[in-house]
């Protein structure tokens, strides 16, 4: 059980096939097989160690999902083309017609929108319930549930999950327990906390440079080796498969991804606490007010800090709009949904990456319109950053008319 993924990271060591520091790049859709018998084999799932064919792995893909089981304290992961590929397949690998989830409310808008829009087509339903207490997550249980679903810090509201608890109620009814860990990489390991399979957006932290799409599941390696399977196997069959040249991209990315989390966690936690020094209501999970604060604090690796993303409510959309395009205006960051970029991001998530949620829910779960969820860029800076975005608002504040309320 690894308390340190960042070290980790930096302890992996690959060479390329000619001693290259980097390890080369596969760029082969197929593979060849010594032997008409190793590729029947391969075929009936007899072997292992070969490749096949890129849809089901390569060589790049392979490097990178290792190293990602080992971030994440797992035995094996696999890649795919985008977070949410790696969202549906594990939830389609893992339920069938007549099966039940029960899934947090606050989550990635396009999560949502599968788990409440298209699975019911399939015979699939879901229950979304606050995972912050788990006896309604408990109730929301029946027979036929076969996953629990979370963010291990949740989009946009930054709630933190209580693996122990939540694992105690998995085991308990015999169901998967699958956290999306995308808000906290080398933060969290919920593996080793009691999640069944951990899932990231490879897009956003991990790989830091908005360049590029990318997903991973972690988890046992029969679960990975299900994944594959060339008969029923979704990440083999749905051809979500991710590039190999992508893979090696994001693998380089990931050697500095424990000093850009030390960073962002840094600028945000600095931000957030003068911010909240202002009167603005003001959610970060290294807030001392903040609900789960000393859960989470429990739960943290060493030396990585809180987390790069952390949210004000201006207190109404117009307020918020006229904030961030006065931002971007003056070149503090850009107004645009992702996260984890060298740049600062910021969107109003009703309106963005959580309009799928219905205006209802919305208020039932104090999702507001004038929330702005913010990415803390990697600013070397800080204080006169603040400086800037204080004037900012302040500026807005007084054009629209409107305060936010603290």
């Amino acid at each position: 059980m690894s308390k340190h993924p960042a070290q980790d990271i930096q302890n992996l060591q690959y060479f390329g096939e000619f001693g290259g520091v980097n390890p080369s790049i596969s760029d082969s859709s197929t593979y060849t097989f010594m032997t008409a018998k190793s590729m029947r084999d391969t075929f009936e799932g007899n072997a292992s160690g070969c490749y096949l064919y890129s849809r089901q792995g390569s060589p790049s893909n392979q490097y990178l999902s290792s190293a990602l089981a080992k971030m994440e304290n797992t035995e094996s992961a696999t890649v795919f083309a985008s977070g949410i590929a790696a969202i549906t397949c594990t939830i389609l690998q893992v339920c069938k017609q007549g099966d039940h989830i029960v899934a947090s409310r606050t989550i990635y808008g396009g999560t949502y929108a599968f788990l409440k829009n298209v699975l019911p087509k399939f015979g699939i339903y879901t229950t979304f319930v606050d995972f912050t207490n788990c006896s309604m997550v408990n109730s929301a249980i029946t027979e036929n549930t076969k996953m629990l679903y979370c963010e291990s810090i949740s989009n946009p509201l930054l709630e933190v999950v209580n693996f122990r608890s939540v694992s105690n109620l998995s085991r308990t009814n015999d169901v998967k327990f699958v956290v999306d860990n995308t808000f906290s990489p080398l933060m969290l390991q919920p593996a080793i906390h009691g999640a069944d399979i951990v899932i990231h957006s490879l897009t956003k932290f991990i790989n830091g440079s908005s360049d590029t799409l990318g997903g991973v599941v972690c988890a046992s390696t029969e679960f990975i080796e299900g994944l594959k399977d060339v008969n029923t196997g979704l990440a083999m069959l749905l051809g979500q498969t991710l590039d190999s040249y992508r893979a090696a991209s994001i693998l380089k990315n990931l050697r500095t991804l424990p000093i850009r989390m030390q960073k962002h966690s840094e600028n945000a936690q600095y931000l957030a606490e003068k911010f909240q020094d202002l009167g603005y209501k003001v959610v970060y999970p290294g807030l001392k007010n903040h609900p789960q604060h000393k859960l989470l604090s429990t739960m943290l690796s060493s030396g990585i800090g809180y987390g790069g993303i952390m949210t004000i409510d201006f207190g109404s959309l117009q307020n918020a709009n006229a904030i961030m395009e006065m931002m971007q205006h003056q070149n503090l960051g850009y107004l645009a949904v992702s996260l984890g970029f060298y740049k600062t991001l910021f969107s109003a998530s009703g309106t963005s990456t959580s309009s799928e949620i219905s205006e209802e829910e919305r208020k039932n779960m104090q999702l507001s319109d004038g929330l702005v969820r913010f990415s803390m860029g990697l600013d070397h800076d800080i204080k006169t950053t603040f400086q800037k975005m204080k004037q900012v608002v302040e500026m807005a504040e007084h054009d629209t008319g409107v305060k936010a309320d603290s």
